[in-house]
């Protein structure tokens, strides 16, 4: 097996198609196309098969894609930093970030990495986060921690208050039980979003159902409607404050209990950051520690969940 099959296998599973694979490595179609059937004899497995949306990877090829991707990318950062200077950081950095974190913390915190590392290109990217980190496709993620039990490393990054906000009115006082709260008009975020886990454990810690008016994926979107439509939800604070001057929109504390939500770094246990992954890491950590309202974890917390 060598090297350049390697490419030619994860550039055509990532394509979906001869054409955009050979396009991708700048080499011509029958070239790679002999390369994969190379490939696939000295394996003994079909990894692709023809369909009428291109080439369909097989069980064998997704697997052989993710033990082998982590790999490739390996690969190409020891080649990266086989090429820099004494005291040089370069490379690439993948990782992903849920986005309401995002559009508060990321563009400062990309400003001030650049300035520091110009050799290190970095991807942030969103979706299936946890997946991604255990299938080695990003190096680490940052994400509200899940109530389900997981296998990753979790560095602890902050605990962040949720809040209700809603209309502007005097019928709702401004610190309010958490049983007061959902009898209110709520709109929440699907079963499959992360707070929306948070905020059903607080209700069954509670003995409390939450029967929500609508389901929103996006916050700001959910945002909106609540000042629109005169709804109330339950959101991170970051997320209430891109929005704190609108007039229409008061943010109210909960209590019995007060919410949080716990904000984490994950990596896999087996693939440490390299320099420039740990490095951007840093920067985001602080960041988001950088935001008011927010309360930090004590240094002593356990690094796994």
């Amino acid at each position: 097996m060598e090297l350049r099959q390697i490419q030619y296998f994860i550039c055509l599973f990532e394509e979906g198609t001869v054409t955009g694979a050979a396009r991708r490595v700048n080499v011509v179609q029958p070239a790679l196309s002999a390369q994969i059937v190379k490939l696939e004899e000295e394996l003994g497995q079909k990894l692709f098969v023809r369909s009428a949306r291109g080439m369909e990877p097989t069980e064998a090829g997704r697997r052989m894609y993710q033990l082998y991707l982590p790999i490739l990318r390996d690969l190409a950062h020891a080649r990266e930093q086989m090429t820099l200077r004494s005291g040089e950081v370069g490379g690439q950095v993948v990782v992903g970030m849920i986005s309401s974190l995002a559009e508060s913390v990321l563009s400062e915190a990309l400003t001030d990495f650049a300035q520091a590392y110009p050799k290190v290109h970095v991807t942030v990217t969103n979706g299936a986060l946890l997946d991604w980190v255990a299938a080695g496709k990003i190096d680490a993620a940052i994400v509200d921690k899940p109530r389900r039990p997981f296998s990753l490393s979790v560095e602890p990054i902050i605990d962040e208050e949720l809040v209700l906000v809603g209309p502007d009115d005097d019928r709702v006082p401004d610190v309010l039980p958490l049983a007061a709260v959902a009898a209110l008009p709520l709109l929440f975020t699907p079963r499959e979003h992360n707070l929306r886990e948070i905020l059903e454990d607080y209700a069954r810690q509670e003995n409390l159902v939450f029967k929500p008016v609508s389901e929103i994926y996006s916050m700001t979107a959910l945002l909106n409607l609540v000042e629109d439509a005169g709804f109330y939800a339950i959101l991170p604070r970051t997320v209430v404050r891109r929005h704190a001057r609108r007039a229409s929109l008061r943010v109210r504390t909960i209590e019995s209990p007060a919410m949080v939500r716990q904000i984490i770094c994950v990596t896999h246990p087996r693939r440490p950051l390299n320099t420039a992954s740990a490095l951007f890491v840093e920067v985001l950590r602080r960041h988001i520690r950088g935001l008011p309202d927010g309360t930090a974890w004590p240094q002593d917390a356990g690094r796994n969940g």
